[in-house]
């Protein structure tokens, strides 16, 4: 029996998990679908069945989810775009027959994809530091938090409450620019008179995060969990340019579980920490699979694979994970097989 699985708009190392399931431990025979508004996506080329997705408006979206996988009878739905307005239309894909793969409901869904929500829900949890931080939607509020972080001896910067990954970061620097930035790499750095000239257009603005600077060693810890228990954490950290290291670090694993006691994400999701000094502090939580889980396999657990897995309902086996690697990746080139002109 060949199970149908369908990615909707993903980035390209999600190819790494399309091998993983398609070459599982059991034998199990799977049929990959991919979407993606991009024609030479490569997750379409890495898909048995390609296809483009149309531009439609967020309110649209999960209307043509649903059309999709009733089409072409999609047994399993990894989405990544979209997630918690998919999340709203769960029965509907139950009753096309689809199940999909999501780490919580709705509203949990939408908890997590708020930087300052997340933050206030955990923010009692017993260990775990939060970095300071300021919510504002105007320029007064903006000024008011980046004295206040100043004024405690903290570098400042700032980004969306909502968004994925790097998008909108950047660093708050309180003297101006001057000639030689023209001659060094382009870094994320933003003058406090520039942005609040900026800011100051609008009476209000979407909600900004202002906190501390975090500058220690940057830790992603992939995570595999139901709603009872987590599974499995892997730390990986970056180490310099492309290096990565699989650590065996209980501190985080622990902080881990009770941030997934408060917050019960299911399948994979992945908790961002940076350290400050000795004090690893929280960034944010992925209700997915990160960009990065494909070098966490190595530990010799198959993330991907085993969330297929716990979705059709299949007792698993969760190996113990093999740290204290290190690792790297380089580029590879690929040829197009298909030229999707929609």
């Amino acid at each position: 029996m060949t199970t149908r699985i369908w990615f909707n708009r993903t980035f390209a190392t999600a190819t790494h998990y399309v091998d993983m399931i398609r070459n599982n431990p059991d034998g199990k025979v799977v049929e990959i679908y991919a979407t993606h508004p991009k024609r030479h996506s490569l997750m379409l080329q890495a898909a048995d069945h390609a296809d483009l997705e149309p531009d439609l408006s967020m309110e649209q979206y999960p209307q043509f989810c649903i059309d999709y996988c009733r089409q072409h009878a999609i047994d399993i739905f990894i989405p990544h775009f979209g997630l918690s307005e998919i999340a709203k239309y769960a029965d509907e894909f139950e009753r096309v027959g689809t199940k999909v793969m999501l780490g919580g409901n709705a509203d949990l869904l939408r908890l997590v994809s708020d930087k300052g929500d997340v933050f206030r829900k955990l923010a009692d949890v017993e260990g775990l530091t939060i970095p300071e931080y300021h919510i504002v939607s105007t320029a007064e509020e903006f000024e008011a938090a980046f004295r206040s972080l100043k004024e405690k001896g903290l570098n400042a910067c700032f980004k969306p409450v909502t968004g994925e990954g790097g998008a909108g970061f950047r660093v708050i620097d309180d003297m101006p620019p001057t000639l030689d930035i023209l001659y060094r790499s382009i870094k994320p750095n933003m003058y406090i008179g520039d942005v609040l000239r900026m800011l100051s257009v609008v009476e209000s603005f979407e909600p900004l995060m202002v906190m501390e600077l975090l500058t220690g060693p940057e830790y992603s810890v992939d995570c595999l969990g139901n709603q009872q228990s987590l599974l499995a954490a892997v730390p990986r950290k970056k180490v310099e340019g492309r290096i990565r290291a699989l650590e065996d670090n209980s501190e985080l694993i622990r902080l881990a579980a009770a941030i997934h006691e408060r917050i019960p994400l299911q399948y994979n999701f992945n908790i961002q920490f940076i350290y400050q000094d000795d004090t690893p502090k929280l960034l944010e939580i992925n209700p997915r699979m990160s960009g990065g889980l494909y070098t966490s396999c190595l530990s010799g657990i198959n993330f991907p694979y085993l969330a297929v897995k716990m979705l059709l309902n299949e007792e698993i086996v969760v190996p113990a994970p093999n740290l204290n690697l290190m690792a790297t990746h380089v580029e590879k080139e690929v040829l197009l097989k298909h030229d999707f002109n929609g």
